[in-house]
Parts: C-alpha cells; sequence; structure tokens
C-alpha cells in the first residue's frame, strides 16, 4: 500500500498512537525511502487521572522516553519528532493552538497520516479535525483508526470501508511492531497504583492482527478553483497531458465509442480543459457549449475548436447553469465531478436533470484513483448517479485507469 506522498508527516494525539495505528506501515516506508516525520500533540500525561502534577510531569517524560525506544524498535530512529506539548485530555479546548501549530508542518506535506477525525477519544477527533482543517490542498490525506475498533461496538461506529485500505505485515514487521509496542512499559504494565494497564492484552490483541487499517481522509470543500488556474498556468499549460498521453488519447476513444448515438443536437461539456475532447465532439454534435473556470484552459479549447462555429467556448463552473446550459440532449462531464463539494455536486445533478432533455445522454468519465484535491472519488460519483432515479444507466466501462457511465435522462 502506498498512501501516496513524500514526505509523509504523521500527526498523533498521543505517544503511542502511531505506533498502535500504523507502525508497520511507517517502518515499511521509511525503509522505502519515504522522508518520515512525526508529530506528537500531547505527552500523554493524562493517561492516569489520579497523578498529582509533578506525576503527570514525570509520566510525560516517561512516555517521550518510550517513544523514542518504540521508535528505534521499528528502525525509525532517525525519524524527526516535533513535540506539541498541548495538554493530554483536553485537545478539543485548544483547536486553535492545535491548528496554528499543525499547519506549517504540513506546508510541503506530500501526504498526512492522523488519528481518524470520527475515533471515539476525544484528543484523536480533534487532531483528525485539525489536520482536515489545514492540509494543503496538494497533500494526500489519510486517517487510522485507534480506539473505534475497542471501544465502540460494531453499529456505533460507521467505518467507511469505501475509502479504506490495508497494509499487512509480515512476520518480522509485526514483530518489530510488538517490540515497539511493548517499549511503552507505562500503557502495557500496571498503572502507579496497582490497577489494570491502560493497554491490557485483550486490547493489544487488535493491534497485533498483522493488518493495519487506514482510511482516506478527503477535503469537504471543493477544489479550490484557483489551484486548476496554477496548474494551467505552470509549464506547457497541459498539466494532464491531454495532447500526448495514451492514458487520455484511449480515454477519448472509449468515451466516443461508449455514446450510444452516432450525432446528437447540442452538447454541453463543463471542464473542458485544453479542449482536445471538445474538438471530436464537435465532429458528433450540431452544436458544442464548452466552459472551463481556467481562463487559461478557454484559450486552449478557443484554439483547438478554432474555425468551427458551431462551438462556443466560455468561463463557467459548476453548478452554474452557464456550464450547463438547458435543452442539452448530452452532456460530458470528464474528470470534473468528484472535485465538486458535496452541495455542489447535488446542486450539478439537479441541473443536469435540468439541462439535459428527456431522453438525453449524460457522459460521465472518471480517473479511479483519487486526486488529492478531491472529496470523492469515482465509486462516490457513480452512487449519487445510482441513487438518483432521474438517470437510467445505459453504458458501463471499467478498467484499471479509469471508469465510464452513459446516463440516460429519463
Amino acid at each position: 500500500m502506498d498512501l501516496g506522498g513524500d514526505p509523509l508527516v504523521v500527526v498523533a494525539a498521543h505517544p503511542d498512537d502511531e505506533t498502535l495505528g500504523a507502525g508497520g506501515y511507517l517502518a515499511a516506508a521509511h525503509a522505502s525511502g519515504v522522508d518520515v516525520r512525526l508529530v506528537v500533540a500531547t505527552d500523554g500525561e493524562a493517561a492516569f487521572p489520579g497523578l498529582d502534577a509533578d506525576g503527570r510531569a514525570a509520566l510525560g517524560r516517561a512516555r517521550r522516553a518510550e517513544l523514542h525506544d518504540a521508535l528505534r524498535a521499528l528502525g525509525l530512529d532517525g525519524v524527526d519528532v516535533t513535540w506539541l506539548g498541548l495538554p493530554d485530555s483536553g485537545l478539543d479546548a485548544h483547536r486553535d493552538e492545535l491548528t496554528d501549530a499543525v499547519a506549517p508542518l504540513l506546508a510541503d506535506a506530500g501526504a498526512c497520516l492522523a488519528t481518524w477525525a470520527d475515533d471515539p477519544h476525544p484528543d484523536h477527533a480533534a487532531v483528525g479535525a485539525a489536520v482536515s482543517a489545514v492540509a494543503p490542498v496538494t497533500t494526500a490525506c489519510w486517517a487510522f483508526p485507534v480506539w473505534a475498533c475497542v471501544w465502540g461496538a460494531p453499529d456505533e461506529v460507521r467505518v467507511p470501508w469505501e475509502r479504506a485500505a490495508r497494509h499487512a505485515l509480515d512476520s518480522g514487521a509485526a514483530a518489530r511492531k510488538r517490540a515497539a509496542v511493548a517499549a511503552f512499559t507505562t500503557q502495557v504494565g500496571a498503572a502507579p497504583d496497582g490497577g489494570a494497564p491502560v493497554l491490557p492484552p485483550e486490547v493489544l490483541a487488535h493491534f497485533d492482527s498483522g493488518v493495519e487499517l487506514f482510511l482516506r481522509a478527503p477535503r469537504r470543500a471543493g477544489a479550490p478553483a484557483a489551484r486548476f488556474a496554477d496548474l494551467y498556468a505552470a509549464g506547457d499549460g497541459d498539466p494532464w497531458d491531454t495532447r500526448t498521453s495514451w492514458y487520455e488519447r484511449r480515454k477519448r476513444a472509449v468515451a466516443l465509442a461508449c455514446l450510444p448515438r452516432e450525432r446528437y443536437r447540442c452538447a454541453a461539456e463543463p471542464g473542458c480543459g485544453t479542449g482536445e475532447l471538445t474538438r471530436e465532439l464537435a465532429a458528433r454534435c450540431d452544436a458544442v457549449h464548452a466552459s472551463d473556470y481556467a481562463a487559461a484552459a478557454v484559450a486552449a479549447t478557443r484554439e483547438a475548436v478554432a474555425g468551427a462555429g458551431h462551438v462556443t467556448v466560455s468561463g463557467a463552473a459548476l453548478p452554474d447553469a452557464a456550464a450547463l446550459p438547458s435543452g442539452v440532449d448530452l452532456a460530458v462531464l470528464s474528470e470534473v465531478l468528484y472535485y465538486l463539494s458535496a452541495p455542489d455536486l447535488g446542486a450539478t445533478l439537479d441541473r443536469l436533470a435540468d439541462a439535459v432533455v428527456p431522453g438525453g445522454d449524460v457522459l460521465v468519465v472518471h480517473w479511479r484513483g483519487w486526486p488529492e484535491e478531491a472529496p470523492h472519488d469515482a465509486r462516490e460519483v457513480r452512487a449519487r448517479f445510482d441513487a438518483d432515479d432521474r438517470f437510467a444507466l445505459l453504458v458501463e466501462h471499467v478498467d484499471d485507469g479509469f471508469a465510464l457511465h452513459v446516463h440516460r435522462r429519463r
């Protein structure tokens, strides 16, 4: 499994969260050359509420030392550790401090791995929420549950399995993780008053299954329009190599072959990009309305269709009506819908239902990966169409690279 970025910044609420939830993966990533950086929000000094101030301070120092011992056991002793020193069991009341501290540490992160925002421990949830709030748009964000499967009954914790990935540990990696967990002696041993440990054997068994679970933690907001403007402004103005890559050329050929009609009266293509698909649609449509938010994309498409008087190109973004004018019998949305926020995706489906005439077709294409900037992936967008009785599925094509669906407006 590859979380998809370098450097990889790991944000844990307490020392031991990263080892319990992700120790095996972090060791493997580091061994493969990934720059792993660890951020720990608290010292874990509140693990035993009965301790006085001196006892809590001593516990915090001990847990810091334990973390470094655990990292050595995992082969991560060279990893940079940043301690934020925020109050254990009190992060929810210090969210502003937490987000302010985390933001600069994520500035160049290719990927981020943090405790899950829906984990039942409030400190874990606070860390997950803070990371989600400040992670750069180009960072692939993932989460790992710690207590969700220990404290919560299966019907109490809704795990988004559709966003899940797993990392399997071989016997050697599992043994190293076991040794790393054992380094947290204050947590696996008896409490200071002789009571049960924080991590008794039955709890540790949950983290010794040989598999680690990770959940994609996508942005809630839609991809910022400025991001696409920046992409077009950089390099040769073709950020996805639409003119030259086999993936793009093949995708266009499959998309056009999947259209059930030889000709259409009027097509709309929001997010037209460089206009390569627009030019090919123009050969099969009496009129084409292409649009894009990025001015550079609009200019590129106008150049691509120069001389085609039946094609108009304008600046517009979904879910605006200008991007989907009324009365079209074909709407083409190629690798655009998963960039929309959930409200904008819903509004776009409504706009499609209004703009596409009954019996008209909606061609939807998705890359099967998950763009860092996107709140959704192909499966989620497809599920929205499947649940909408205004559209009926006509054609489906799925391969390793992309998924394509043609829906007919009922």
